[in-house]
C-alpha cells in the first residue's frame, strides 16, 4: 500500500506502472470513488477483477483515460462525444460511446458500446498517463457503498497495489450518459444532474434513469 499524501509522485507512478505492466491490478483514487483497474488488454488481470468483485460476466468494465484528447480517439466522428469532451470533461461522468473496432469484444463483454471516463482528479490522470488506459470499476465491496477514501481499507477488493490519497473530490457517484446514438440518454443521475447535462448537451432523454446517492 502506498499513500500519495506522503510518498513521492514519481514513486507512486513507477509502482503503479510496474504492477500494471506485469499484468497486475491496482486500486487508485478517482474523483467520485476509488477504482480497481488493470491493463485492458490483459485477460488474466481483467478476470482477477471480475473474480474479486464477483461481477457478472455480462457487465463490462469502463475504460479510464488520461485526457479528453485520448477520449476522442475512441469516439472519432461522434459530435455528441465532442460536446461531452469540451463541456463536461474531465469530470464525474461516464460517457457511453460506440465501441471502436480496435477495442476487443471481450473487453466490451459483447456490447456494441463502451463506457469511458476522464476523471477530475490530478493523481488519477497522472496514473493513467503513466500506465496507459485502464479497465476499471469502483473498488467497493460487492453490493456495498462506494469507497471514498476512508480508513476502512479492508472493504476493498483484492489488488496487487493500493494507492491512497484521502477522500475523493466528490461525495456522489458519477453520472452515466449514453452518447452512442443521435440523442444523449441519461442512464444514471449522479454528481452531474439533469439540468447540468441539458445546459451542456441540449435535449437529453431521461427515461428509465437511475438516481442514487451512493454506488
Amino acid at each position: 500500500m502506498l499513500d500519495a499524501r506522503v510518498a513521492r509522485l514519481e514513486d507512486i507512478l513507477e509502482a503503479a506502472a510496474s504492477v500494471v505492466l506485469a499484468g497486475g491490478t491496482i486500486v487508485f483514487p478517482s474523483d467520485t470513488s476509488y477504482q480497481i483497474g488493470c491493463d485492458p488488454y490483459c485477460s488474466e488481470a481483467i478476470d482477477a477483477i471480475y473474480h474479486g468483485k464477483r461481477r457478472p460476466d455480462d457487465k463490462p468494465l469502463a475504460l479510464h483515460v488520461a485526457s479528453t484528447v485520448e477520449f476522442l480517439e475512441y469516439a472519432a466522428g461522434n459530435p455528441l462525444a465532442l460536446l461531452v469532451a469540451k463541456r463536461l470533461m474531465p469530470g464525474p461522468l461516464i460517457a457511453i460511446v460506440r465501441k471502436p473496432h480496435f477495442v476487443s469484444d471481450e473487453f466490451a463483454a459483447g456490447e456494441r458500446t463502451i463506457g469511458m471516463r476522464v476523471p477530475d482528479d490530478e493523481l488519477s490522470r497522472a496514473i493513467l498517463e503513466r500506465c496507459g488506459p485502464l479497465a476499471a470499476l469502483t473498488a467497493n465491496p460487492p453490493g456495498g457503498p462506494r469507497y471514498a477514501g476512508g480508513d476502512d481499507v479492508d472493504v476493498l477488493p483484492p489488488a496487487d497495489l493500493v494507492i491512497r490519497n484521502g477522500p475523493t473530490r466528490y461525495d456522489r457517484e458519477s453520472t452515466i450518459v449514453d452518447v452512442s446514438g443521435s440523442i444523449p440518454r441519461l442512464v444514471r443521475e449522479g454528481m452531474l444532474g439533469y439540468d447540468r447535462l441539458t445546459a451542456a448537451l441540449g435535449s437529453v432523454d431521461r427515461r428509465n434513469v437511475k438516481v442514487r446517492s451512493q454506488s
